[in-house]
């Protein structure tokens, strides 16, 4: 029963947004440290090569939780035929950039299904020159426990979707953010 639930949570959500295959604007930026590595800021001329880093519903709560840091942790939950996801994109890459020398790490968790990660997924990364910061999470395995434990607002039922962390402070957007929102909620984490 659980599973027919989630199953039906996750077919709201992804319905929720229309499907769109382009991405228009492809601009040079520089990237900060994605999921689960120590990667250290790199500038990109170039679009980097796409990393298939896919993560566990385990290992993606270990990513959203407290670390003893003053880092500030922005993940992004997110899909390519998002159009509200698609949007905000520029941006996150725009704060990026404007925040590459401060202790700020963006993470962007594709919810895209399986069969796109090597194709949709990869060329969007490397289009966007978010390649280091992109990982990948089968959404299908996510149960409502999954949410509950990890979110005050969030239930899954729709992206895009913004938690930041930095200690033991979070802030959760479920929707599409502006640039002056999310320049606002970056900036009260300081």
């Amino acid at each position: 029963m659980k599973k027919l639930i989630l199953g039906i949570v996750l077919c709201t959500a992804l319905s929720a947004c229309k499907k769109e295959t382009n991405v228009n604007e492809a601009t040079d930026t520089t990237v900060t440290d994605s999921a689960g590595g120590d990667h250290s800021t790199v500038a990109t001329e170039a679009a980097l090569p796409f990393k298939h880093v896919e993560i566990s519903a385990e290992e993606s709560t270990k990513l959203l939780g407290k670390k003893d840091s003053d880092t500030l942790y922005v993940t992004n939950f997110f899909a390519t035929w998002c159009g509200p996801c698609m949007r905000e994109i520029p941006h996150f890459k725009e704060k990026m950039a404007e925040l590459k020398s401060q202790p700020v790490k963006f993470t962007f968790v594709s919810l895209d299904e399986k069969e796109d990660w090597d194709t949709k997924v990869k060329n969007f990364s490397e289009e966007q020159g978010l390649s280091q910061n992109v990982v990948l999470l089968d959404g299908s395995l996510l149960t409502p426990e999954f949410f509950h434990a990890n979110f005050k607002e969030w239930d899954g039922g729709s992206i895009p979707f913004t938690f930041m962390r930095k200690g033991d402070k979070t802030d959760e957007t479920v929707g599409m953010m502006s640039e002056e929102a999310l320049t606002e909620k970056i900036n009260s984490f300081k």
